[in-house]
């Protein structure tokens, strides 16, 4: 790797083990006014001028917009260059493990690099609000939890890796979502088949712009899906509370068609196999990382320039048959853009127990969306990668990144497409009350 790309903020270059609980100084915070963005990222663009200064959210309208459906809003450009198994090594050093091995794994894989367009960002009261929460947020609880930060980045100067991973978890995303969806398996002779099809109702509490931090009680999403098919899961439910108290079991229900009934369902979080995706991935694996962080050990590794997935609107724009060829995503339909990450390291906790026992993120400087994922065995080899794709959203000034994730298993040759985006809309908030298991059951069709 180039001394370039190492690490950029030479104040992460040494990072203690231990989690660190004080927020930065007024003095720090107020670069977030300066050299970095308002969200934490670096403003000015690299020295060779491959990523642009960063001049604020993405908020032009995309023609054909509308219905749910964001186009590609750079569809007059053309790739740069591709990268593939024969050339890689020229690029090698921007390249995360996972994209080396699916290159090397499949000759129609190919990395196509487009211009970097910085599009990330929220709206200004987001930024206000991370700019108190810099000097006000703390880590709780060994750093599994957090205080002092509401509708915030609540870390935009990261110390260490619970920091940085807490900063993915709540990142910046549209407070209200009505997304339609399928989820395909692609298995390894090469085929693909659809899992299932269902509608989810996403609410980021922490996100409602009259909201505050007194009335989100810790839970910072809502996630209620409802399945369509195949026929024999029509009518199946699950509702999720993501919260901030990992002290409690995960908030998870799940409503069975043929029992009539709500039941808790704590093992749809972890490491379980996905039922959504017939087990084709853990539950822990969408959107990068869902939900919990107590099993492993955070460590921030620092900064680089990789090529990563970014303003993929064109991949769903094009529908599922063109967006997928056998064994992976469409190498035609898939931008990657260069763009700084920031490298968090997992590794299991003394005591826990998990499927994969080592992963390493890289997280968006601009959006703090974790974009691309290696999963280790416990022998250290690699054995998944995972890609997450965003849509540009101009009317939200933000990314929606709940959404894509291909998480390929290189050692059983499967893919697991988790929420291919049919339709994404966004709308007014819903009472909390349609969150609850209650309202859930009695509104259940069948």
């Amino acid at each position: 790797m180039s001394a370039k790309n190492i690490v950029i903020a030479a104040v992460f270059a040494v990072l203690t083990p231990a989690v660190v609980l004080a927020a930065v100084s007024a003095e720090e915070a107020e670069r977030l006014k300066s050299s970095l963005t308002p969200l934490g990222a670096e403003r000015a663009g690299n020295t060779d001028g491959s990523i642009p200064e960063w001049r604020g959210a993405y908020v032009t309208p995309i023609p054909g917009s509308g219905d749910g459906k964001y186009p590609d809003p750079f569809s007059e450009e053309k790739p740069v260059f591709s990268i593939t198994a024969e050339n890689m090594s020229q690029y090698e050093d921007k390249l995360s493990e996972g994209v080396v091995a699916l290159l090397q794994k499949y000759p129609t894989y190919r990395v196509d690099v487009y211009p970097t367009h910085r599009t990330a960002g929220a709206p200004q009261w987001v930024y206000d609000n991370t700019f108190k929460a810099a000097t006000e947020a703390k880590l709780t609880d060994d750093g599994l939890s957090f205080t002092g930060a509401w509708g915030a980045v609540p870390f935009p100067i990261p110390q260490n890796g619970n920091e940085a991973i807490w900063n993915h978890l709540v990142r910046p995303h549209p407070a209200s979502l009505d997304v339609d969806f399928r989820v395909f398996v692609g298995t390894p002779d090469g085929k693909r088949f659809m899992a299932s099809k269902a509608m989810i109702n996403e609410q980021a509490n922490y996100y409602l712009k009259d909201g505050s931090a007194d009335q989100y009680n810790n839970v910072y999403q809502f996630y209620r899906f409802g399945i369509t098919a195949p026929s024999f899961k029509a009518g199946e439910q699950m509702l999720v509370h993501e919260t901030l108290d990992m002290s409690k079991q995960p908030q998870v229900w799940q409503y069975l068609v043929g029992q009539r009934r709500v039941r808790r369902a704590p093992t749809v979080s972890y490491d379980t196999p996905d039922f959504m995706a017939s087990g084709a991935n853990y539950f822990d694996e969408m959107n990068g990382l869902r939900s919990r962080i107590d099993r492993y050990d955070w460590k921030l590794v620092g900064k680089r320039e990789m090529y990563v997935p970014y303003n993929t609107n064109k991949f769903f724009a094009v529908g599922d048959e063109k967006a997928f060829v056998p064994f992976h995503t469409n190498p035609d339909h898939v931008r990657w853009e260069l763009h700084r990450v920031w490298e968090v390291e997992a590794t299991l906790a003394s005591g826990k127990r998990h499927a994969v026992p080592k992963r390493r993120f890289y997280i968006d400087e601009d959006s703090w969306t974790a974009l691309l994922v290696d999963g280790y065995d416990a022998d250290g080899k690699l054995w998944r990668t995972s890609q997450v794709m965003g849509i540009v959203v101009p009317e939200a000034e933000m990314l929606a990144t709940n959404n894509f994730t291909a998480v390929y298993n290189l050692q059983a040759n499967t893919l697991a497409a988790l929420q291919y985006v049919d339709s994404l809309k966004i709308v007014p908030p819903r009472r909390t009350g349609y969150f609850s298991p209650d309202t859930m059951a009695s509104e259940s069709a069948r």
